[in-house]
């Protein structure tokens, strides 16, 4: 896999310097003297440089003397620092000043939105909201929160930085043409970009392969656990991407060696199932599939094909019945969306899973359910419900993307023609390919930081919201050895720049997908195409290339449709 520092002295797609190289045993910066305890406007050594769009003046002559700092406690000993409680920010008190901007928000101290030297120790207007010790929590349920959470507005993630326009993330260029999208924000903002989530909640967007790699690569700095969120207090029940990001008991939410135990476990059970045996399963299922439509001489390959044969390879695992499989279908489909069906679909397929786990405490056999009901690491009935969600759902929809995109590649793609003397390149070729250039998970929200650090040049604030942007990362023109679909194939690395599998498509570090999943995910797709490519070889686009629209969502990327024709058989 390729490391952090791997590419320590190129500059990034906007020319500025290389990042600071992080120490290497820990890959994590000691943790600072909290910023209360000197003055604002001070720059830390390796801060020195100043960056295009920085929102600090490296100058402090040119600012008023500031009153002496408090004295700071005793810096503790590099390395990785063990992860406090989350705490979700602070409690904050309205405020009114002169010079605050009406509706704005700020950090501790009064940092304002606006970029006005507020916080403590410093100078000028201050922000709208200051902290109150003792004041009440902001009313109404944060999702997922236990006693001892204490939770507010917290800050602003570009109060130094007053300059940057943050972008809209569900915008149709993301949509059309992610590759050049992501482009874009590189040029403007660098490897980490200010956005808006929906409803206008601010969060960073990582978009490079090394600062992407870094925030995997170090969980104690950059934590699962979505409690640690200051903006909750934001966030409104009927939010879309509220069961993407409320804290449940699934695995996706630990940390540390709760998270150890419980990824543990899922790798142990997925690892029980045989290769040989999965591989004549997805036979089956692509088989299976291809008897519906083989007749009718066309087919629609998403949602007839694509999203069967791994929904039907998972439910075999699972012990679903047939007519549970066909529902479970649609709603995991539904889930993933950012419509507002998403929430009455993940309760649907909650409530599959629920059956599931009552099925096989009264009979065991070798399914997932009754295996981790048997494990050592004794979970209880709720982690396994949240448990073979996250399965189902992510593991169903991502290889069904997966398909989807290698197959639309293998149908558009001269590469992958047929030639006179009966070769094509490879269905592996492909798969491998489309993990680079249209990565089933184009992006993933995401990560918390558990203190203030830095990345790309960028400071980010305790309790800030990091959406990863694993296609931007796939895409970044100084690793990915193709040319991304939209640009040029001087975009492409030089060949033998990476190795072809040092993509972040399967994640990076502790929670990268359990070891046996990507093998699974790969058995699937591999004998899904095989199959269909063999049984129908005349298969091809009815539609032109230029008409496949992609499916409209942030998170998955893959075609929404894709129709064909073959002689019928």
């Amino acid at each position: 896999m390729t490391s952090y520092q791997d590419f320590p002295d190129r500059p990034d797609a906007a020319g500025r310097p290389p990042l600071p190289e992080y120490p290497a045993a820990a890959r994590e910066e000691p943790e600072q003297q909290p910023y209360a305890a000197r003055p604002a406007y001070q720059v830390r050594q390796q801060d020195a440089v100043p960056q295009p769009g920085a929102g600090w003046d490296p100058q402090p002559a040119a600012r008023p003397t500031p009153p002496p700092p408090s004295p700071a406690p005793p810096a503790p000993a590099p390395g990785l620092q063990p992860v406090p409680p989350p705490q979700i920010g602070a409690p904050w008190e309205p405020r009114t000043d002169p010079g605050a901007a009406p509706g704005s928000w700020s950090g501790p101290g009064g940092g304002g939105y606006e970029g006005r030297p507020g916080t403590e120790g410093s100078p000028g207007t201050p922000g709208p909201y200051e902290p109150r010790p003792g004041s009440p929590a902001p009313s109404g349920p944060v999702p997922g929160a236990e006693p001892g959470f204490s939770y507010g507005t917290g800050s602003s993630p570009w109060g130094t930085e007053p300059q940057l326009v943050p972008t809209r993330l569900d915008v149709p260029a993301l949509h059309d043409n992610p590759a050049g999208y992501f482009g874009a924000l590189r040029l403007m903002h660098g490897t980490v970009a200010p956005v808006l989530l929906e409803g206008d909640l601010p969060a960073w967007l990582v978009l490079g392969y090394r600062e992407v790699h870094y925030v995997l690569a170090n969980p104690g700095l950059f934590g699962r656990d979505s409690r640690r969120w200051h903006s909750w207090h934001r966030v409104p029940q009927s939010w879309p991407l509220l069961p993407q990001v409320a804290h449940n008991s699934s695995v996706l939410f630990t940390e540390g060696d709760a998270h150890r135990r419980r990824a543990g476990a899922i790798a142990d059970v997925l690892a029980g199932a045989d290769q040989f045996e999965l591989r004549l399963a997805a036979e089956r299922a692509a088989d299976a599939a291809i008897d519906w439509f083989a007749g009718a001489g066309r087919a629609e390959l998403v949602a007839d094909y694509a999203g069967q044969v791994p929904l039907r390879v998972m439910a075999a695992l699972l012990g679903l019945h047939e007519d549970e499989t066909a529902e479970l279908a649609t709603d995991v489909a539904l889930s993933f969306d950012d419509g507002p069906e998403a929430a009455a679909a993940c309760a649907r397929t909650r409530n599959t899973m629920e059956v599931l786990l009552e099925r096989a405490r009264r009979r065991p056999g070798p399914e997932i359910p009754a295996r981790l009901l048997a494990h050592p690491a004794t979970l209880d009935e709720e982690q396994i419900v949240q448990d073979l969600l996250a399965l189902v759902t992510i593991g169903q929809q991502l290889t069904a993307q997966w398909i989807g995109n290698a197959l639309r590649l293998m149908l558009t793609d001269d590469r992958f023609a047929v030639t006179l003397s009966g070769g094509r390149r490879s269905v592996g070729q492909a798969l491998t390919e489309v993990l680079w250039t249209e990565t089933p998970a184009q992006l993933v929200i995401g990560r918390w930081a558990t203190r203030d650090t830095q990345l790309g040049g960028r400071l980010v604030r305790q309790g800030d919201c990091l959406v990863l942007g694993l296609a931007a990362a796939n895409t970044d023109p100084a690793v990915c050895p193709y040319a991304a679909p939209g640009l040029s194939q001087a975009s492409a690395a030089a060949p033998g720049a990476v190795a072809n599998q040092a993509h972040l498509s399967f994640g990076h570090g502790e929670h990268r997908c359990p070891a046996p999943a990507p093998e699974i995910a790969e058995i699937t797709a591999k004998a899904a195409i095989e199959v269909l490519l063999d049984r129908l070889p005349d298969l091809h686009l009815s539609v032109p290339d230029s008409e496949v629209r992609p499916r409209p969502s942030l998170w998955l990327r893959g075609p929404a449709a894709l129709p064909v024709e073959f002689t019928p058989v």
